[in-house]
């Protein structure tokens, strides 16, 4: 069954099609998803202060109701290093078409990987798991598989990676957590089944992976058309 609070973020977007960034990160949340500590705001101030309370540097996103690829309109910008900096990307943020705020969110290292979701036609929601990032098409290097998943097929999918030892520590470098991002992609799978018949697909890209959490960095939802 359809959660309450999942179903009202849903039907709060259903005009536009899609949940904005703010949105889809409330909607995760509630599935018991992690994601990135974040701020949506249109105030510097308070933009300003919630990077001192977090700590530079941050990440800097516009929201827009108007904008899906925020990349297309230099609307994401990492490694904000201080309150001036803040202050020119806020500034220039403004001027992107439909403007409703920035989100101010934490900068985390680790590995970017892809999770996602579409429903396909003859088999239901297939769920994808890969090596993420912007360069997510110059890889093609993900896994499918039929939801719902369990254990043993989250494993299947990240032996089958061509980049699979860059997970488990490769050359010396941290061995992700994998416990963590097994536990994020089954919760996912729990979500896909939750939702499919009101979402056409989720993009969760990128979820950064380190030797200590899994957490979902942005966030991309389309709903089903009627």
């Amino acid at each position: 069954m359809l959660r309450q609070e999942i179903l009202g973020e849903l039907q709060e977007a259903a005009a536009r099609g899609w949940l904005m960034e703010p949105q889809a990160k409330r909607l995760l949340r509630i599935a018991g998803l992690e994601v990135a500590q974040f701020l949506w705001t249109e105030d510097i101030n308070e933009a300003i202060g919630f990077a001192r309370e977090i700590g530079y540097p941050v990440v800097v996103k516009v929201v827009s109701p108007d904008i899906i690829h925020k990349s297309d309109v230099n609307g994401v910008v990492a490694g904000v290093s201080d309150d001036a900096m803040l202050n020119d990307v806020f500034r220039k943020m403004t001027r992107i078409r439909g403007f409703q705020g920035i989100i101010v969110e934490e900068y985390i290292h680790g590995i970017e990987l892809i999770i996602g979701m579409k429903v396909d036609q003859q088999f239901g929601p297939i769920i994808m798991l890969g090596m993420g990032g912007t360069a997510v098409e110059l890889y093609k290097d993900v896994a499918l598989r039929m939801a719902p998943l369990r254990q043993e097929d989250v494993e299947s999918m990240l032996y089958s990676l061509k980049s699979y030892p860059l997970l488990y520590g490769y050359r010396g470098s941290d061995r992700i957590n994998i416990k963590a991002l097994t536990h994020m992609v089954l919760t996912f799978s729990g979500l896909v089944m939750e939702c499919s018949e009101r979402v056409e697909s989720i993009d969760l890209n990128p979820v950064i992976c380190n030797a200590t959490r899994c957490v979902i960095a942005d966030a991309r939802i389309l709903l089903a058309r009627k």
